[in-house]
């Protein structure tokens, strides 16, 4: 069975990162970075919070990555905790700036709700992403049409404008697929999206063949968890979970509801849901047999 492995992290992480890296992804970096330091100098969140005169949540947003980091406020937090070498300091606000930057998919901010941006973001960094889908083709993999449908399931009645809107979103999303660093994409799918005709016989059959074609790439993975598996194991929403290889950067487990979502990337919550991944891999067919069950698929849908 394929896996990701593990990444080792380093013992003491520097403060510069990749400077490809998306902007979502360095604010977790910067937010890691800020508590490590923090910790390091044996003081409180509300030691910091009155030091840049802030409320003890705002501290908590920053050392998550939830919220970005001024530069005004970095400087007097260093100062607090001790970091007095100008090139480290240098290093850091550098890194602020770049986490402050906007990403490519702010120009879809008509489309793009608060609490989806950060998966995208995150997508942009990670080198490997595995997802669990009960209900329909991981957006990474769906064709324009497929898109369309279970966009218009959502959204149905906004405007045909907005539609397009997401759905190029959508489609942007997959260009990192394409890229020579792309991350190793691991899909899960309950063998109920494969029975449901979404968009129609056509539509279906489409996106079915265009899944099989996918399956092809060395970096993409799909394996199909049938009823008896998921009856017993699946975690009713939608998972995806990203691994990164950038130093200081946690693993990210976004679990995706009807209208918002959750990221968690504490290593007691991010391995519980690594765990349920790992059980529904181990007890459904290889990608090689899931292979099949897709091509049994995309017959039923000729």
């Amino acid at each position: 069975m394929p896996g990701i492995e593990p990444l080792q992290p380093s013992p003491r992480p520097a403060l510069a990162t990749a400077s490809g890296a998306s902007p979502t992804a360095l604010r977790l970096v910067l937010g890691a970075q800020l508590r490590r330091l923090r910790g390091e100098a044996g003081l409180t969140t509300e030691a910091a919070a009155t030091r840049i005169r802030c409320s003890i949540a705002k501290i908590s947003r920053m050392e998550t990555g939830h919220s970005p980091c001024k530069e005004r406020d970095a400087v007097d937090l260093l100062a607090l905790y001790g970091v007095s070498d100008p090139a480290r300091t240098d290093e850091f606000i550098d890194l602020v700036r770049r986490a402050g930057q906007r990403g490519w998919w702010r120009s879809f901010a008509d489309v793009l709700p608060d609490w989806f941006e950060p998966l995208v973001g995150l997508e942009e960094a990670a080198a490997s992403i595995r997802t669990y889908e009960g209900h329909y083709i991981p957006g990474l993999l769906q064709t324009a049409a497929y898109a369309h449908a279970v966009v218009r399931s959502g959204h149905a009645l906004e405007s045909e404008e907005l539609t397009r809107r997401r759905v190029e979103l959508r489609l942007k999303r997959q260009e990192l697929l394409s890229r020579c660093d792309a991350p190793k994409l691991w899909v899960l799918l309950d063998e109920a999206v494969l029975m449901r005709p979404t968009g129609g016989a056509a539509v279906m059959r489409e996106q079915l063949a265009h899944l099989l074609e996918m399956t092809e790439l060395p970096h993409v993975i799909v394996q199909v968890a049938p009823f008896d598996v998921t009856a017993h194991t699946s975690p009713g929403n939608g998972i995806t979970y990203l691994r990164f290889a950038m130093e200081g950067l946690p693993d990210v487990a976004y679990i995706e509801h009807l209208t918002n979502a959750t990221s968690v990337n504490k290593p007691e919550s991010t391995d519980e849901y690594r765990w349920i991944l790992d059980s529904l891999s181990a007890q459904s067919p290889s990608p090689v047999a899931s292979r099949e069950l897709l091509r049994q698929a995309l017959k039923r849908y000729a």
